[in-house]
């Protein structure tokens, strides 16, 4: 077990490499679709090629990241991670230095093999945290994500200005920045004792849903995940439509908001969780989380003014309790051994609501706004958001509190 300090250090480098890394992420958002369009030499084409590489990249997420979570269980957090920050340095200098639309493809599924890390940096918050404080420090991990979409595309949208493959090798540099800082300061934080054997039967997206099997419970929290995750895509798909469709917003009354939407997350995580679980426990926030992501969703829908639609903001930030609330849920229905394997399923499981939610949200919203007759409901895609989240909220209210496991094996 690390000295005070030391683990002072290891979460402060947990908070900064996620920040980092999604700071990276963030930054080629902004210019890799015109980078896109400048190989495929029409917008329309650039379109599907760039949801082509959407898919692409959830597609490694979903495959890569059971195997990332039980190697992490196998041979530790620590080389996971550092091994992860080597990878995305020369992913964002290959795209640097993409000649053509294949090598931005390469690029884009080397990026979902390395991000999957991420589920070695949950896991490892759970080895060096109390179970009952767990909710406390994956809410400082949503907040780095939070943080880190808002400044990424902001920088990326500077940067750009420069040159359009200028930000990807700011992103390297972060990536190189990362894996030095975790080389000299993180120490390692699942001891030998608590490792279990790599088996290759667990260790892909299949077998790590048999984790999720093993306690009825456990599924469940899953599914409640599952549905939050696929009720947030309505905002990558279709936010910038709908607000231009029905308040005629531009890009910058988007940024702004998006911004705030950040901002709110920043300040829930950060500083709202810890006394919310003190007070009500995992599953009170977790269930606060879904009702007031289903509000904000379903005023999303209602509103029939931008400025309506902005005073939803206070209460939809009360969604990201959902996150904290669940993992810190499911973390104490596995064992030390077991924290890999299950953010790798975990992972797997925001990869396929990746791959769902982009088809499902931008078909009711293309529905919703065909016609001008009876059934014409811009707010659609909203409501179905909000209405997932309210069936994932009847499900969590069927969930008991767990106490924590303690075998040091796989179950």
């Amino acid at each position: 077990m690390p000295s005070a300090s030391r683990h002072r250090a290891a979460i402060g480098f947990i908070f900064v490499t996620c920040a980092l890394d999604v700071v990276a992420m963030g930054i080629v958002i902004p210019v890799l679709p015109p980078l896109i369009e400048e190989f495929a030499g029409s917008t329309a084409r650039a379109g599907m090629i760039n949801g082509v590489f959407v898919a692409l990249w959830a597609g490694m997420q979903f495959v890569a990241s059971p195997v990332i979570g039980s190697l992490s269980d196998r041979y530790g957090r620590r080389p996971v991670i550092l091994l992860s920050g080597v990878g995305l340095t020369l992913d964002y200098a290959l795209m640097a230095l993409a000649p053509n639309l294949w090598w931005l493809a390469l690029g884009r599924i080397v990026a979902g093999v390395t991000s999957s890390s991420f589920t070695a940096a949950y896991a490892y918050m759970a080895d060096i945290t109390a179970p009952e404080k767990r909710a406390k420090a994956y809410g400082l991990i949503g907040a780095a994500f939070s943080g880190g979409f808002v400044a990424g595309p902001l920088l990326g949208g500077v940067l750009g200005e420069v040159s359009p493959r200028f930000p990807f090798w700011v992103a390297a540099g972060l990536g190189a920045a990362t894996f030095l800082y975790g080389f000299f300061i993180l120490p390692e934080s699942l001891p030998k004792e608590r490792r279990a054997a790599f088996d290759w039967k667990k260790a892909n997206p299949l077998g790590s849903f048999q984790l999720l099997k093993s306690h009825p419970e456990l599924l469940s929290l899953a599914s409640v995940l599952f549905l939050y995750y696929l009720a947030h895509q309505v905002l990558q798909n279709v936010f910038v439509l709908y607000t231009g469709y029905r308040y005629g917003w531009t890009p910058r009354d988007v940024g702004w908001n998006l911004m705030a939407v950040g901002v709110g997350a920043i300040i829930v995580q950060a500083l709202l969780v810890k006394p919310i679980v003190a007070r009500f426990g995992e599953r009170g926030a977790l269930l606060t989380g879904l009702v007031c992501g289903a509000t904000g969703f379903a005023i999303y829908g209602l509103a029939p003014t931008g400025l309506m639609f902005w005073s939803a903001l206070p209460i939809f930030a009360l969604m990201n309790l959902v996150g904290p609330g669940v993992n810190g849920m499911m973390s104490k229905r596995v064992s030390p051994s077991e924290q890999g394997r299950l953010q790798g399923a975990n992972s797997s499981n925001m990869a396929v609501a990746g791959l769902i939610g982009p088809l499902l949200f931008t078909s009711v919203f293309a529905a919703s706004i065909r016609g001008q007759g009876s059934w014409h409901q811009p707010g659609a895609a909203p409501y179905l958001a909000g209405m997932l989240l309210l069936v994932a909220f009847l499900l969590a209210c069927r969930i008991p509190r767990a106490r924590p496991k303690t075998a040091t094996t796989p179950a």
